[in-house]
């Protein structure tokens, strides 16, 4: 085990404040990152600033406090940070793989922090990590097969804070009813998912030669914490599983993407103790995106999955469509 500075040098990053920015939403801006623990941290592109320092495409930055403590992701574009943010760079030539490795080894000392009491801007670069020697050759070799394609599928990037948001009732637009009970010795091994209330596996408890009861592209509700998914293929739901299937309005893989995790916002609400069931989903009132007419943007919704890093991955596949 080495000392992360060893491995890394390592530095504060911009300190930068949004607001003292300007958004842009042309890619020929830099990536601004903040301290989230999703989309690689990346919040949206500002225009350039003489003065302020650009870090560099294969750069790590690493979040030192709040409740995303040392989320950790390899950057893929030059990009500025937000304050609270550390940026290492390899003092020796690694793979994109291996960088990844340390993010994962990093991430998992976040037990030795917490939010707002003992953050990691003092001991980060003390941290004990694998010499670069130590890291298994699977690491490599597995990053390279079928490697995700990076990009969006659109260029132009699209904003959620420039347009109105309105609550709707989920009834009005999705047919939703409860799954039932299938006994253990009634089906076998096969390829029709079996979706159950775990927050998993995009559900899936485990795969069945059943008869698909589902045909569409549609959402899950998950009883016990409210865990929405989205289903691409056919399958069947044991009861303590609520479904969503689109009801005439136009409904694909991404517009269930924004609307799965516009659901997922509401989780804290539901747990054990307190479970969503048939006639609780079919009060769910979520605020969308809402078109001059006043109803769900749906195009808005598939354009914005469509334009972020790694949605040319929902391309080409064969998933269904209601």
């Amino acid at each position: 085990m080495v000392r992360l500075k060893d491995l890394f040098y390592i530095e504060y990053g911009n300190q930068a404040d949004l607001n003292k920015l300007q958004k842009t939403t042309s890619r020929e801006g830099i990536r601004f990152i903040s301290r989230s623990s999703e989309n690689l941290g990346f919040q949206c592109y500002v225009s350039p600033v003489e003065s302020m320092k650009i870090y560099s495409k294969g750069d790590i930055t690493v979040t030192l406090g709040g409740s995303c403590l040392l989320s950790s992701f390899v950057q893929p574009s030059s990009f500025y940070t937000a304050q609270n943010i550390k940026i290492l760079s390899p003092k020796q030539e690694m793979t994109e793989a291996e960088k990844h490795f340390y993010c994962y080894a990093i991430a998992h000392n976040r037990f030795r922090y917490t939010s707002h009491g003992r953050e990691a801007n003092k001991t980060l670069d003390e941290l004990l990590v694998p010499e670069l020697s130590e890291i298994p050759d699977w690491v490599n070799v597995s990053f390279n097969i079928d490697a995700p394609d990076k990009s969006p599928c659109h260029d132009k990037i699209v904003g959620l804070t420039d347009r109105e948001w309105k609550w709707f009732q989920l009834e009005d637009f999705f047919r939703i009813s409860a799954g039932k009970y299938y006994r253990a010795d009634s089906y076998s091994d096969g390829k029709v998912p079996l979706v159950s209330s775990t927050n998993k596996n995009n559900g899936i408890k485990n795969y069945t030669d059943l008869t698909p009861v589902y045909n569409k592209v549609s959402l899950t509700i998950g009883k016990i914490s409210a865990s929405t998914f989205v289903q691409f293929v056919p399958f069947v739901v044991s009861p303590d599983v609520t479904v969503l299937e689109p009801n005439k309005i136009p409904f694909n893989e991404s517009i269930g993407l924004f609307v799965a995790t516009v659901i997922n916002q509401e989780n804290y609400k539901w747990s054990y103790g307190r479970q969503i069931r048939l006639s609780d989903a079919k009060k769910l009132r979520v605020k969308l995106p809402a078109n001059k007419d006043g109803h769900p943007d749906w195009k808005f919704m598939e354009y914005y999955i469509k334009s972020l890093p790694y949605s040319s991955n929902l391309k080409g596949k064969k998933h269904l469509r209601s």
